[in-house]
Order: structure tokens, then C-alpha cells, then sequence
């Protein structure tokens, strides 16, 4: 071969910086390119993959697990769950308030 006739590309050729390879560009390196999998649609519903703590309260625990509902829908479908798991939030913190303040300790720092 001389100087002027073209080999086949390699991909040591078309990426600078890249080291040699024996590899050469061609109609498998495209087959391999258009078999990979596509991206995920950014439109489609996905879980944001959050992880919930328990609290140790049993009402509050369920209503933040409610919460892993709105993974699986339309961003229009969230503000159902949303309002549900805050209204339920809402309860559970009334219902604290509701309860008999516990007795004060008495103090024994009483100094003269």
C-alpha cells in the first residue's frame, strides 16, 4: 500500500488520544451502536428512588409510604397523593395535641 490509498478506518484513527486498535469502523460498529437499548423517555412516570426512613409511629409510617404511590404516575396523578399523604399528616399531629400533657417532675434544685 502506499501513502496515498486509503486503509480502513480504525478507531485509533477517529479518536484523538485514543491507542491503537485492531477494530475497524464499519457496518458492525453501526449495527452495535443502533442495538443499544434507547434512553428512558423523561415523560414516562419513574421513581426518584427516595428512601423513607420509619418513624416509628405506625399512622405516619403508612402515610409516608403512601407516598411511593405517586412514583408509578402522570405528574398530574401526584397532587391526589400529595393532598392524601398531608391531610394524613395533618391527623396524626392533631391527635398529638389532643393528648394529656404529661405530669411536670418536680425539681429539686430548690436552693436557699
Amino acid at each position: 500500500m502506499s501513502d496515498l490509498t486509503p486503509g480502513p478506518v480504525t478507531a485509533a484513527a477517529t479518536t484523538p488520544g485514543a491507542a491503537s486498535a485492531d477494530v475497524a469502523a464499519g457496518p458492525l460498529a453501526e449495527e452495535a451502536v443502533q442495538a443499544a437499548p434507547p434512553p428512558p423517555d423523561p415523560a414516562e412516570p419513574a421513581p426518584l428512588g427516595v428512601v423513607r426512613v420509619p418513624t416509628g409511629n405506625a399512622e405516619v409510617d403508612a402515610r409516608l409510604e403512601r407516598l411511593a404511590d405517586a412514583d408509578h404516575l402522570p405528574t398530574d396523578g401526584h397532587i391526589e397523593v400529595y393532598e392524601d399523604v398531608h391531610g394524613g399528616l395533618r391527623d396524626a399531629l392533631t391527635a398529638l395535641d389532643a393528648r394529656p400533657a404529661p405530669a411536670p417532675t418536680p425539681s429539686y434544685d430548690n436552693r436557699s
